[in-house]
């Protein structure tokens, strides 16, 4: 324990909660009562944050914040500090709503500890509503513990129900925030699936909560229903990237098949196209990253002409690339192939299957960027027909592999 803070520290969320769960600690927070926020910059701590300000240790670079609350009088009789006690009872999670002293003692007045036993994300009292967001924070952590068995607490979904349509009136960059976190931890699907499960998904993407119901050939998918296929795409786009952007393309791949004409089901011709205009909805309602809907456009796009790639004319796979900017950026095309990847794989059954086409890719682009300009230059060719010049060297080359 730090001595160079004044006031009672205590070490508090995320820190406590892993460290009973024998997880890695990665990240300290401490809370500290008893002194305020002049006694902290005297002590050489430098302030950062308006609205929720927090206090960077001079040397450690850790977090110290002051309670959000004021000591609450209700603190249960012989309970060490009120301070503490109206801070941990507005936190969302009683596994977030722990603390530890000085001499390590677990301060624990809201059950976390049990509810850790029992492998259970409860809320900690009716302060939970004060945030919808909190609604997402429980799916991401649900989908980060789910395969240590923890669930979500009846009562607890039942008020993520109850709040689920306030979160039409969170600001996008907020769920944004949470959403493209989920999108890291082990199984995303679970983040979706509480969040389809509470009436939140309708409401902060009901893009993919249309897809739902909507079904697919059983011969291509076994597990029929595009909505189920897209979750277990998404799960698959985590184990083979850790490039959150791709989970997030391989989320959105499918959109446009919730708007395919009735009689033609379980069929979805031209999709991709449709699609397109839905990714680009997403991303401007939400504020994705520029970076990232370039990727989930070219995945809606072309993840089709990826699965084909043993049919496509040289010409065709170039246009391809060209329309991914994998010459100048080949990151760009090794996260397309991974989406698609997780596309193909992620049907019942298939998990393991083969995709040659991903190679095949990365060697049309291989080969298109041994191309060079500079000789085609010296030869005298200029604009449209060194373009042409080149285009045609590409196409050979990648014909050639």
């Amino acid at each position: 324990m730090l001595k160079t803070c004044p006031g009672r520290v205590y070490l508090v969320g995320g820190a406590v909660r892993d460290k009973l769960l024998g997880l890695p600690v990665r990240d300290r927070d401490w809370l500290v009562t008893g002194a305020g926020e002049t006694d902290l910059t005297a002590a050489g701590f430098r302030k950062v944050g308006k609205h929720f300000p927090v206090f960077l240790h001079p040397l450690s670079h850790e977090e110290y914040a002051l309670p959000r609350r004021a000591p609450d009088a209700s603190a249960p009789p012989g309970f060490p500090d009120p301070a503490l006690y109206a801070d941990l009872s507005a936190r969302d999670l009683t596994i977030n709503a722990m603390a530890m002293d000085a001499d390590q003692q677990l301060i624990d007045p809201f059950g976390g500890e049990q509810d850790i036993r029992r492998r259970q994300l409860r809320h900690v009292s009716s302060a939970f509503a004060d945030d919808p967001v909190r609604i997402l924070r429980t799916a991401r952590l649900h989908a980060r513990y789910s395969h240590l068995g923890f669930g979500i607490a009846h009562e607890s979904l039942r008020v993520m129900s109850e709040l689920s349509g306030e979160l039409k009136a969170v600001a996008p960059e907020r769920l944004w925030q949470e959403l493209s976190r989920a999108l890291s931890e082990p199984r995303p699907s679970v983040f979706f699936e509480d969040l389809r499960e509470c009436g939140a998904l309708r409401v902060i993407l009901p893009e993919l909560d249309a897809l739902f119901g909507v079904p697919q050939p059983a011969k291509y998918h076994p597990e029929i229903d595009t909505g189920v296929h897209t979750l277990l795409v998404v799960d698959r786009a985590r184990q083979l990237s850790e490039q959150p952007r791709v989970v997030f393309a391989a989320l959105t791949h499918d959109l446009g098949k919730a708007l395919t004409p009735k009689h033609i089901l379980p069929h979805h011709y031209g999709h991709e196209s449709k699609g397109r205009p839905l990714v680009e909805a997403v991303c401007q309602r939400l504020r994705v990253p520029n970076d990232w809907r370039k990727l989930a456009l070219g995945v809606c796009a072309y993840h089709s002409h990826c699965h084909r790639a043993q049919e496509l004319k040289p010409a065709t796979l170039l246009k391809t690339l060209y329309a991914l900017d994998a010459l100048r950026q080949p990151q760009n095309l090794e996260h397309f192939v991974l989406a698609c990847q997780a596309d193909a794989q992620g049907r019942s059954g298939l998990h393991d299957a083969p995709y040659p086409q991903a190679d095949m890719f990365r060697h049309a682009l291989k080969a298109a960027r041994q191309v060079q300009a500079r000789p085609l230059v010296e030869a005298g060719f200029e604009g449209e027909k060194l373009r042409q010049k080149i285009d045609r060297a590409r196409v050979k080359a990648i014909k050639n592999l």
